[in-house]
């Protein structure tokens, strides 16, 4: 029996039909929000602000390699039957480009007009790799003594629809970091897709109050056992069918033992340094400043914009810069990447969805640059690596279940 009121238990999942996202789009239009979610468009899987869950991406898969890209047509009607596009949530919660202020002179008086005012988004479909790159950001942005203020204000108050992943890409390396397929915590809801010849339908489960009042005013039935097992079993299956693995090792102690290792004079004879890798990242988070003004001076602009270690100038000082050739620059953004952001916030700034590897235009392979490196250790600091890898998966561990 369908139910269309009532309350609803956090921890007791519901099965939504696809005919219930229009509504659930509606809900959320109605509270003021603007939905950012999937949609296929210019031959790919792109984050676009959409106006109903009519442009959600139904019946498309892709194929993702080193370096390639491609859409597919899937012989279902799967609204989430992909991994990972060339944009991440970031592009909404730290824009690419933001005015961070303006000011005009008039009459010997300046005055600075306030930030633009920033959308109320519902974030619609997002995948348990990026659940965990929004948390990433969230610890390094917002987590700490200083406050990333636009950050703090774009993310308060947003409502997340997170998907489970039932079909990983072939450079998706999730579970290798720590992760995994399934939504474990950070959404308001979360969707799992199950389609079965006509029956289309949904897994819902609450992770907030205000989630759980969003399913209580959709058309929903309680969850039975088939479709709660089919949901789960495509959940595990994904867990095994991961394209891409990491070294069963301590990754912070490989680059840190790899300073010095010639894999970095061979990435480097490939390497474009073209940033592309930082651009797809979703928790790379480097940004500069730029100062604009009219030929007239009486209006001057500040902007925001993403930056990258990969860029010549990015250490730029009055010396001239500290990182000039390809090999430091790139070995500065993977030995942070899964080395020493350990160290500056407690985790890894990897979280396996392997935007890097499909957007690397010569398609270089995070992966397989770390496997290099581990075979080209010393026994004894692989052996020391291998053994540290586990304290650091309890850690981590640890880390969520405080953080859920």
């Amino acid at each position: 029996m369908v139910s269309h009121v009532g309350s609803v238990k956090r921890d007791g999942p519901a099965v939504i039909g696809v005919d219930a996202l229009p509504a659930l789009f509606a809900l959320l239009q109605e509270q003021g929000r603007t939905v950012v979610g999937p949609t296929a468009r210019d031959g790919a899987i792109v984050l676009a602000e959409l106006e109903s869950a009519d442009e959600l991406p139904y019946g498309w898969g892709v194929d993702t390699e080193a370096g390639y890209y491609r859409l597919r047509q899937r012989d279902d009607t799967a609204a989430f039957g992909h991994s990972a596009g060339p944009q991440s949530w970031k592009s909404f919660l730290l824009p690419a480009r933001t005015r961070m202020w303006s000011a005009d002179r008039e009459d010997g008086v300046v005055r600075v007009a306030e930030p633009d005012e920033r959308p109320r988004y519902a974030l619609f479909g997002v995948r348990p790799c990026d659940l965990r790159a929004i948390g990433v950001l969230d610890r390094v942005l917002i987590g700490g003594r200083h406050v990333e203020a636009d950050y703090g204000a774009r993310r308060d108050g947003v409502f997340v629809v997170a998907v489970d992943c039932t079909e990983p890409g072939a450079t998706c390396f999730c579970v290798s970091m720590g992760g995994g397929p399934g939504a474990e915590a950070g959404f308001d809801l979360a969707l799992t897709e199950v389609v079965d010849g006509g029956d289309h339908r949904f897994v819902a489960r609450a992770g907030t109050e205000a989630g759980a009042h969003v399913l209580s005013l959709l058309p929903r039935r309680d969850s039975d056992t088939e479709t709660a097992g089919r949901a789960a079993a495509a959940v595990d299956q994904a867990a095994t069918r991961m394209g891409r693995t990491m070294p069963a090792m301590s990754l912070r102690k490989l680059m840190a033992d790899s300073r010095e290792s010639p894999q970095w004079d061979d990435v480097a004879s490939r390497c474009l340094t073209c940033g592309n890798c930082t651009m797809a990242c979703p928790t790379c988070f480097c940004t500069t400043t730029e100062d604009v003004t009219d030929l007239t001076g009486d209006h001057a602009e500040r902007w925001r914009v993403w930056d990258s270690c990969f860029a010549l100038d990015f250490t730029g000082m009055h010396g001239g810069q500290t990182r000039t050739s390809g090999q430091s620059r790139y070995r500065q953004w993977i030995s942070h990447k899964l080395g020493t952001w350990y160290d500056q916030f407690g985790e890894s700034g990897c979280v396996g969805c392997g935007r890097c590897i499909v957007w690397c235009p010569v398609g270089i392979d995070i992966t397989q640059e770390a496997a290099s490196l581990a075979a080209l250790l010393p026994a004894a600091s692989r052996d020391h690596a291998e053994s540290q890898d586990h304290a650091e998966s309890q850690d981590h561990a640890e880390s969520q279940d405080h953080d859920g």
